[in-house]
């Protein structure tokens, strides 16, 4: 997928870093595999440092909003002492929801990296672009596709041993 935000393309750096980081989130996705939960693994980092990882925890909480995405951001917010994330790249396993890409809006994300298309919820491209509206007061650019078919094959692999 395109970058939403022509004006911000990655660099090499950053392509580099971004697949790096997709192999925590990947590893943090396959933890929530195990625990029964759906595949989904986040990262946020700041200049290159992991500030915070953590994948799905629903099942395990019984909280609707334990999505990977909304849980790193806590504990990045936490970590960093402010909820401005706006030096931070939150990486993901799979195009984040509404709530999620609304969760990165209101945590001022710098830059977002997702795995795995969302054709049935993705509100970074595939559905909706909340990252990139114009009519809310923080845009972030966004990089899909990174490890995409590593990121799709651990979610298909966990809906076919649980259907």
């Amino acid at each position: 997928m395109e970058n939403p935000d022509p004006t911000v393309e990655p660099t090499d750096q950053d392509h580099h870093a971004d697949h790096d980081l997709m192999g925590v989130a990947l590893a943090e996705a396959a933890l929530a595999a195990t625990a029964g939960e759906v595949p989904v693994g986040a990262v946020v980092a700041v200049d290159g440092r992991i500030v915070a990882r953590r994948h799905n925890e629903r099942e395990a909480t019984g909280d609707p909003t334990a999505h990977a995405e909304v849980l790193a951001l806590r504990d990045a917010a936490t970590e960093l002492g402010t909820w401005r994330l706006d030096d931070a790249v939150l990486v993901v396993t799979l195009e984040p929801c509404p709530m999620c890409a609304g969760a990165a809006w209101a945590a001022r994300i710098g830059r977002l990296v997702w795995g795995a298309p969302n054709p049935e919820a993705g509100a970074v491209g595939s559905l909706y672009n909340l990252g990139s509206d114009p009519r809310l007061n923080h845009e972030y650019p966004a990089t899909g596709g990174i490890r995409a078919g590593d990121c799709a094959g651990l979610l298909t692999s966990f809906f076919a041993r649980h259907r």
